[in-house]
C-alpha cells in the first residue's frame, strides 16, 4: 500500500497548544466558563445552545454552530469534565480541568483543557487535542490540512487572550 493510503487510512490526529494568560488563574477560569462572553472571542460562533443540562455542566449536551468563511459546522458538545464544579475560591496549586466532546458530520473530537497559576497573576492555558475522522472528505481533511486545525485551535486561544486581558471582541474586527 502507498503511503499516502496509509495515512489516508489513520484516522486520528493530536496535538497540544498552550497559552499564558496575564490575568490570576481564578478569574481566568470564570472568563472562560461564563456562556455570556463566549462569543467575544470564539471567533465564527454562531449558535452554542445547550439541549439539556446547564451551560458547562458535566453531562450537559449543547448544540454549537461554527461558521468559517462559506463554511457553517454544528456539531454537538458534550462536557465531559470540569473540576472543581465550583470555580470560586479555586485552591491554590489546584489545576482546573474542562474536557469536551464534540462530534460532527465525518469528525469526533475531544479537547482536554487545563489551566494552572503560572504565576500570582498569570495562568497557563494548555489545550490537548485529539480527532478521529470518518468518511473520505473528512480523512482527506484530516490528511491535508491537519496544521489548520492546530492553528485554529491557537487563534481561539489567542482570541480568549486579547478578550480576557484587553477587552477585545472578535466581533468587531474583521477576519
Amino acid at each position: 500500500m502507498s503511503r499516502s493510503l496509509d495515512s489516508l487510512e489513520r484516522t486520528a490526529m493530536k496535538y497540544t497548544v498552550s497559552i499564558e494568560i496575564a490575568l490570576p488563574r481564578e478569574r481566568s477560569v470564570q472568563l472562560l466558563a461564563d456562556p455570556a462572553h463566549t462569543p467575544k472571542w470564539l471567533r465564527g460562533l454562531v449558535l452554542h445552545e445547550p439541549q439539556n443540562g446547564v451551560h458547562g455542566q458535566v453531562g450537559t449536551k449543547s448544540r454549537v454552530v461554527i461558521q468559517t468563511g462559506r463554511q457553517k459546522f454544528e456539531a454537538t458538545e458534550t462536557i465531559t469534565r470540569r473540576d472543581p464544579a465550583d470555580l470560586n475560591a479555586i485552591p491554590a496549586g489546584s489545576v482546573v480541568h474542562f474536557d469536551r466532546e464534540i462530534v460532527g458530520e465525518g469528525m469526533w473530537s475531544v479537547a482536554r483543557e487545563r489551566l494552572t497559576e503560572a504565576g500570582p497573576e498569570t495562568t497557563l492555558w494548555v489545550s490537548e487535542n485529539e480527532y478521529r475522522f470518518s468518511g473520505l472528505l473528512m480523512r482527506l481533511v484530516g490528511l491535508l490540512m491537519p496544521g489548520a486545525f492546530r492553528k485554529q485551535s491557537l487563534q481561539h486561544m489567542q482570541d480568549f487572550k486579547a478578550f480576557a486581558e484587553q477587552g477585545k471582541d472578535v466581533r468587531e474586527t474583521k477576519d
